[in-house]
């Protein structure tokens, strides 16, 4: 059910520091940087643990972020159109995110407290 989930961090250089050391032994190491200040980390070959600078959301309270396994990308539309039903916040429509890997097909929304969830598909239509 659990694709992925993140964790925001004071200092994200010091968090990723800390978690290189501490996840090795574990089996999980640094897998991806996409942008400036975000980590992944994992075992091989996708990450599965992300470290990002705090932010605030609509609520004013750091966010978690949390991204659900669907089983196509019509489970993620239907994720989709479900939250925006329940009245919940747009962050990204349904697309590909080709900076997250090929194919790497995504809806994120805010739930009722704030948080970032994501239904995510990693196969094509």
């Amino acid at each position: 059910m659990l694709d992925h989930f993140g964790i925001q961090c004071n200092d994200v250089g010091l968090s990723a520091a800390f978690y290189d050391k501490v996840l090795a032994p574990l089996g999980g190491r640094r897998l991806m940087e996409p942008h400036e200040s975000v980590v992944g980390f994992g075992v091989p070959p996708m990450p599965n643990f992300w470290l990002g600078p705090v932010s605030e959301n609509s609520t004013g309270w750091r966010e978690d972020h949390i991204a659900f396994t669907a089983p196509s990308r019509q489970a993620v539309r239907d994720f989709f159109d479900a939250a925006v039903a329940e009245g919940a916040e747009v962050l990204h429509e349904p697309r590909e995110f080709p900076e997250y890997h090929p194919g790497y097909y995504g809806a994120f929304v805010r739930d009722p407290d704030g948080n970032n969830i994501e239904a995510v598909c990693h196969t094509p239509e």
